[in-house]
């Protein structure tokens, strides 16, 4: 059985799986808009130990792409400190996305700053890069530009087992990606899929606005949600709005 969950506050990530029957957690490590270090939950020992699944996402500040030194060389330290910190409460994985450039700047210079940034990184778990919704000269918005990624951070890579992938169904919708058939086209660039974030849209095809909205209230069909859920081959995080949660969880569980 395919293990379905949700994105939660970090106060106490297991009473907030409890009461959405989730058995994946997903939940930051600190403040998602800020430059300070990991902050470790209350229970850690206890979410260790637990049999609920743990994803951590790190913050969306992190931009290891950037030509801007000034955000480029924190996004490093910050995404070594979230690996460390993450991986001692038994996490699966890191989630992180692919960043972006200036308009004007060449997006070779991107994949090239992802490609260092694992020839120096330690990999206690695996990093799971994530497409993203917007951006014109994002790195992992559409697929031909996550094909290139994808040949940057592998070779960079130490050991490839521990780059790994996130789908966001929301973002490739709204990056403009058809969802028909992109569990195919993203193996057949990544050979893997380690996490799909299951979310609906609020706005429209190729849109670039990354405004998530539960399941079946939105612009996605949801039946291509399921079927990308059914076909991936792994665990599923609802990034949802938190009242309706549980029946996302419910409807997926009853569907796939």
């Amino acid at each position: 059985m395919v293990r379905i969950g949700a994105h939660v506050d970090q106060d106490d990530p297991l009473a907030h799986a409890a009461a959405r029957d989730a058995d994946v957690v997903q939940f930051f490590l600190g403040d998602p808009q800020g430059w300070k270090g990991p902050v470790m939950p209350a229970g850690a020992d206890a979410i260790r130990d637990s049999d609920v699944e743990v994803y951590i996402h790190a913050p969306y500040l992190v931009n290891v792409a950037t030509a801007n030194n000034r955000i480029r060389i924190p996004s490093r330290k910050i995404l070594q400190e979230q690996l460390a910190a993450a991986a001692s409460i038994g996490a699966k994985g890191l989630i992180v996305h692919g960043g972006h450039l200036n308009k004007s700047d060449d997006p070779q210079v991107g994949f090239d700053n992802w490609r260092k940034v694992f020839e120096r990184l330690d990999c206690p778990i695996p990093v799971l890069i994530e497409n993203t919704a917007g951006g014109g000269n994002a790195m992992a918005r559409r697929l031909d530009r996550i094909a290139r990624l994808w040949d940057a951070v592998t070779a960079g890579a130490q050991d490839a087992s521990k780059v790994g992938f996130c789908l966001d169904t929301c973002h490739a919708h709204a990056g403009g990606e058809e969802l028909l058939g992109i569990v195919d086209r993203v193996k057949a660039i990544t050979g893997r899929i380690d996490l799909v974030h299951c979310n609906d849209s609020r706005d429209a095809f190729d849109s670039g606005a990354d405004r998530h909205t539960n399941l079946g209230t939105g612009l996605i069909d949801p039946e291509l949600i399921l079927e990308i859920c059914r076909t991936a081959g792994a665990p599923i995080v609802v990034e949802t709005p938190g009242e309706g949660q549980a029946d996302d969880i419910a409807f997926l569980r009853k569907h796939l």
